[in-house]
């Protein structure tokens, strides 16, 4: 049995889409895993809080650095924690070409009155930093197209060889509708290259050659 380690990263505000991801993945294993093949979801839910030689966040950052995928996703803010995470995940990916990184916007309508200054704040600083990284991340409107787009990327890490199982689902999406309005989900236009181009796609990380950035 082949085991493919998956770390999701979210603030809290998005617990409702981190359930649905679950899920999703749950639906994948039972067609994966008769194949030999088991995606092991990790999200900071499955940790115990309990006390630790050392901060709990540390856990976390322990196990996305063994993960070979990393998914983020955020919406109205980008906490000190969470960009903790993506750091580590960048940091590992840049010395060891693992985990593979994937960060998703969720474009949702915000009432005026619900917006906090620093959390704008974050959100923007973020999505400057990843631009000057190269990296674009993938918005989505609705958690069935961001199911939708990361059951697609799987498919084609498994056509290259990453995941060593060809058309992990028959349904890219395992019952998830293809039917979108079209707004800013960009599903079905990135390309995938496995080896010493990684270039996955809208929702990840370019990187030419080891070391760069």
């Amino acid at each position: 049995m082949r085991t493919i380690q998956l770390f999701l990263a979210s603030s809290s505000e998005l617990k409702a889409d981190r359930e649905q991801f679950e899920l999703f993945i749950s639906r994948r294993n039972n067609q994966s895993v008769p194949k030999q093949v088991y995606l092991k979801l990790i999200i900071w839910e499955d940790f115990l809080d309990a006390m630790s030689r050392t901060r709990l966040q540390d856990e976390y950052n322990r196990a996305i650095k063994t993960s070979d995928i990393f998914v983020m996703l955020f919406c109205t803010k980008v906490g000190m924690y969470t960009e903790e995470e993506f750091n580590t995940a960048f940091g590992q990916f840049q010395a060891t070409q693992k985990p593979l990184i994937y960060t998703y916007f969720k474009d949702a309508t915000i009432s005026l009155s619900a917006i906090n200054e620093d959390d704008l704040t974050s959100l923007l600083a973020f999505k400057k930093r990843l631009k000057a990284l190269g990296h674009f991340h993938t918005p989505y409107t609705t958690t069935e197209s961001l199911l939708l787009h990361f059951g697609q990327q799987l498919d084609k890490l498994a056509d290259q060889g990453f995941i060593p199982l060809n058309n992990l689902a028959a349904a890219s999406t395992s019952g998830v509708s293809q039917h979108h309005s079209g707004t800013g989900d960009n599903i079905g236009r990135d390309q995938t290259k496995i080896g010493r181009q990684i270039i996955m796609g809208p929702g990840s990380v370019y990187h030419e050659n080891k070391g760069k950035d």
